[in-house]
């Protein structure tokens, strides 16, 4: 091998040490002690040219050597280490800052952002409950469906812009006001998992109804349980759990909208010291108007002990009807969700005790986003049955429509949509139960994948309700089919509990501090390159492999059933490349990319296709490996929906470097600056006038 070579194509200070003659004999001396092993690697893979593959992987490790270097110097403010990444006009709460990059815990969806594959989470197929909590929920499915068969009326409330109370008192005969509190409050105490097969049912009759639930308890008083101490739990969870009382989450503001930071309700500590007063509003707050526990976030004065300067720090407050002060507007006219009681609250002079501080003083943001994460695992569970539904609904008019002489479902045209949409609910349930089960494992690191689900259920349930009303055509249009219904009451989905643009950069955000951590590691390897030189020489190792277009991880492929193989290797391509892409976007952008998101939407678009795909492989596995009636369906829907999922992927990332789509970025700007400024189109009419 010619070492010569080698040392020709060193730069002059790759390790920004000094090149004396001792040190580049440790140099050399390092690199023939991993010639042998290279060596081992290169017959391996059966390569021809084999002392030119070595030298491209020396090459290679170098070359990263200095790149990486001049990236970190470049990108001293980088926020791999902050929890919380800003962006124009909004602050977003990222979960990664104290996460380890492998481990258990470790994220399949963050571990893509790296190009890593973390297949523990999702291989084999979660699955959380135990015989004894399956048999639980059996028993709780007839008399859900009766209650929504029998007594409530989804249509009449529709109409009447209000849930009845007999509606009301049935939930509460079924426990549905506390389906995940401890018994020893009176709750259920359901896991995740049984509560997601629950809100299946619930979304299949009736959005308008889970909003209402859903208000009270998965945001609701959700504080109170994952953040109240025990009298604050004994206080207020046996009354809210039995439905005596109604709860309501109070956080946006008409100023503030995704961004909690900027709330403007205040609350500052009295002269007696014993209470907080309250004042400030919020809008479109479900159960506002019903509520009588609320929990509220407000700015309070905030001095940390290593600082004298007093700033105002988000905090979350108890609050009560009672405490006198808090009143409500009007029922808001909604396009959808009707139902459902949705109302402005106002907090004029509200005295509230300081016991009734939930969680600390200026922790309030992180309560308010834990709790939203928490929750939104729900939301995917009650897309999917809806989805069911509305193949359902499909199925059943393509099977007896005539049309032509010949049944819908024999046009290829309405083939495509129901294959489609069968498609799409099995991803999304798969995803939906992926999550709930790790959850309900003790994974502590499932905020993105929740964001993953919450994303993909409410689009998909959207775009579903749209193709089902296609299929049914004139026929869906009439209220009499509850299409019309189930539409408007959809398209709240994408818009709260996080809009679906903001989550993108949730998702995106934080996936790219995740792959900031990593690259964090290889700058410590950096500084000392010879004890470190076994890290480096993997990385030339891993790039060169890409390079020439081998794949560094076969977890997937090891772990997927043999019939799914091919599909398993296309996700590991991509998720390889989604690591490589990310990688150029921190070495161009640095930490401007957080600016950049015409880039973050198409990476958290990628995440939720990757994401999606190895979610669906594993359940498909489950099933072939377990021999179940369905495996070969299953397989079927797997494949095809990898095979697209997969084009989407490659384009997204291809899009993210491309010139020619960075050139239309920069085109979508001065466009929109253009109308801006002239407030509405900015062109002629063809007329002229």
């Amino acid at each position: 091998m010619n070492f010569q070579y080698l040392h020709g194509s060193l730069p002059r200070s790759p390790w920004s040490v000094p090149y004396g003659t001792v040190h580049m004999v440790k140099v050399r001396y390092s690199i023939r002690q991993q010639c042998a092993t290279l060596m081992i690697e290169v017959r391996r893979l059966k390569q021809k040219q084999e002392t030119h593959f070595q030298i491209t992987m020396l090459r290679s490790t170098v070359k990263s050597a200095t790149v990486y270097k001049r990236f970190f110097r470049n990108l001293n403010a980088f926020p791999i280490r902050q929890s919380r990444l800003a962006i124009p006009h909004r602050n977003l709460e990222t979960s990664t800052s104290n996460l380890p990059i492998d481990g258990p815990d470790a994220s399949f969806a963050l571990g893509s952002f790296g190009g890593r594959i973390h297949s523990q989470q999702l291989f084999p197929f979660p699955d959380a409950l135990d015989e004894e909590s399956k048999e639980t929920i059996k028993l709780m499915i007839d008399p859900f469906e009766k209650f929504f068969r029998e007594v409530h009326d989804p249509a009449q409330s529709d109409l009447d812009e209000a849930i009845s109370q007999k509606s009301i008192d049935g939930l509460k005969e079924l426990g549905g006001m506390g389906l995940q509190v401890p018994q020893k409050y009176g709750g259920m105490e359901l896991k995740n998992t049984q509560y997601g097969r629950l809100c299946e049912i619930i979304a299949t009759y009736d959005l308008s109804i889970g909003i209402f639930m859903g208000a009270h308890q998965s945001i609701g008083y959700k504080g109170i349980l994952l953040y109240g101490n025990e009298k604050q739990k004994e206080k207020y969870l046996p009354s809210l759990v039995s439905g005596d009382k109604l709860a309501a989450f109070c956080l946006t503001e008409p100023s503030s909208g995704s961004d909690a930071n900027s709330i403007q309700t205040k609350a500052v500590l009295d002269s007696d010291g014993k209470h907080y007063i309250l004042n400030g509003n919020k809008i479109w707050i479900s159960n506002g108007g019903l509520a009588d526990v609320m929990t509220v976030f407000a700015q309070v004065p905030f001095q940390s002990s290593d600082s004298e300067k007093v700033s105002q720090r988000v905090t979350a407050f108890i609050v009560e009807r009672d405490f006198g002060g808090v009143t409500n507007g009007p029922p808001e006219k909604k396009m959808g969700i009707r139902s459902s009681n949705t109302a402005s609250v106002y907090f004029d002079n509200v005295k509230v005790p300081v016991e009734n501080v939930l969680g600390k003083v200026g922790d309030g943001f992180k309560v308010a986003m834990n709790i939203l994460n928490n929750g939104r695992f729900g939301m995917g569970a009650g897309m999917s049955g809806l989805i069911r539904m509305l193949i359902a609904k499909s199925i059943e008019h393509a099977n007896n429509r005539v049309q032509f002489r010949r049944k819908l479902i024999e046009y290829q045209s309405i083939q495509e949509k129901i294959a489609k949409m069968a498609i799409t609910h099995y991803a999304v349930e798969s995803v939906a139960y992926a999550v709930s089960n790790n959850m309900d494992r003790g994974i502590k690191e499932y905020q993105v994948e929740a964001a993953i689900s919450k994303v993909l259920g409410s689009e998909s349930g959207w775009n579903t309700c749209d193709e089902c009303l296609q299929i049914l055509g004139g026929i869906g249009y009439m209220r009499e089919a509850n299409i019309e219904r189930f539409m408007r009451d959809l398209r709240i989905f994408r818009i709260f509990e996080g809009t679906n643009d903001i989550l993108r950069l949730f998702i995106a955000l934080n996936g790219v501090q995740y792959a900031g951590n990593h690259l964090k590691e290889l700058q410590k390897a950096m500084k000392e390159p010879i004890s470190n030189f076994g890290t480096l020489w993997d990385q030339g190792i891993k790039r060169s492999r890409q390079f020439i277009g081998i794949s560094n991880n076969e977890e997937l492929i090891e772990n997927a059933a043999p019939q799914l193989r091919d599909s398993a290797s296309k996700i590991t391509q991509r998720i390889e490349e989604f690591g490589v892409t990310v990688e150029k976007l921190l070495l161009k952008y640095g930490k401007q990319i957080v600016d950049e998101q015409f880039l973050l939407t198409r990476l958290a678009d990628a995440s939720i296709d990757v994401y999606t795909m190895a979610a669906v492989l594993a359940r498909a596995t489950k099933a072939i490996k377990e021999n179940l009636p369905t495996a070969e369906h299953e397989q079927l829907l797997a494949t095809t929906f990898i095979d697209e999922a997969s084009d989407r992927t490659k384009r997204n990332l291809g899009s993210v470097i491309g010139k020619r789509n960075l050139r239309n970025f920069s085109s979508y700007s001065q466009i929109a600056s253009q109308i801006s400024q002239q407030e509405g189109i900015a062109t002629t009419r063809p007329l002229g006038f």
